[in-house]
């Protein structure tokens, strides 16, 4: 799977999702600067890394979602290719209109940075290699990861399946719990949590692979 890793001022899991993508995806993925106006030919995934993309001025997210690359981010998902946003990278997501909703401070006001227990919650094109309802254990490492939405939005990603990972033990007060959500056409992937510290025994865990052992399984499809 072709994967191009868009990289901001601020960006600080870059190098962690380069590697994930080469080590389970692609030998081949490649940084993208943020300045860039298209993606690499033939790009299939897009990963949108953690970090604090310019420093989280004005809000987290809210100046890396107006960079150039992200009109071509946008036209990718609108094709029907994969993106994944990992935690500032789903505040980039959320603030580029991607996904519904916005991440907030944590409700203790602390960065949280610790393993936490999700539960797989619907299957789909980036969960397909796990068990609905599994329980998987993956990294945080945020200060502003509460998830937030009007009640109706809320609603229907409860309604349409698109919580895809949900806290076991909320570390942050996101509302139901939800750790991750995807758009209604089930290409974009929005989450908190760092599957891509979590891809070989090294780094403590490979709870994370089934997030890209399932993109490997959707494009055979």
């Amino acid at each position: 799977m072709k994967t191009a890793v868009i990289q901001f001022p601020g960006s600080n899991c870059d190098a962690d999702a380069l590697h994930a993508a080469r080590l389970t995806l692609d030998s081949d993925a490649q940084f993208v600067w943020h300045t860039q106006v298209g993606l690499p030919d033939g790009t299939e995934l897009v990963f949108v890394p953690g970090g604090f993309s310019y420093g989280d001025h004005l809000r987290s997210g809210a100046i890396a979602a107006r960079s150039p690359i992200m009109d071509a981010v946008r036209a990718h998902a609108e094709r029907g290719g994969f993106v994944l946003g990992v935690c500032n990278g789903f505040q980039v997501l959320t603030e580029s209109d991607l996904l519904p909703g916005a991440l907030g401070r944590n409700r203790d006001l602390h960065f949280a940075c610790k393993p936490v227990h999700l539960r797989v919650n619907n299957r789909t094109a980036f969960t397909s290699a796990y068990s609905q309802g599994q329980t998987i254990e993956i990294p945080i490492a945020h200060g502003e990861g509460s998830y937030y939405a009007d009640a109706e939005t809320v609603a229907r990603l409860e309604g349409e399946g698109r919580v895809v990972f949900r806290y076991l033990d909320n570390p942050n007060g996101s509302l139901n719990d939800i750790a991750g959500i995807v758009n209604e056409r089930g290409n974009v992937l929005g989450m908190m949590p760092h599957p891509e510290r979590a891809v070989e025994a090294l780094l403590g865990g490979e709870d994370g692979r089934g997030v890209f052992q399932s993109l490997q399984g959707a494009l055979v499809k």
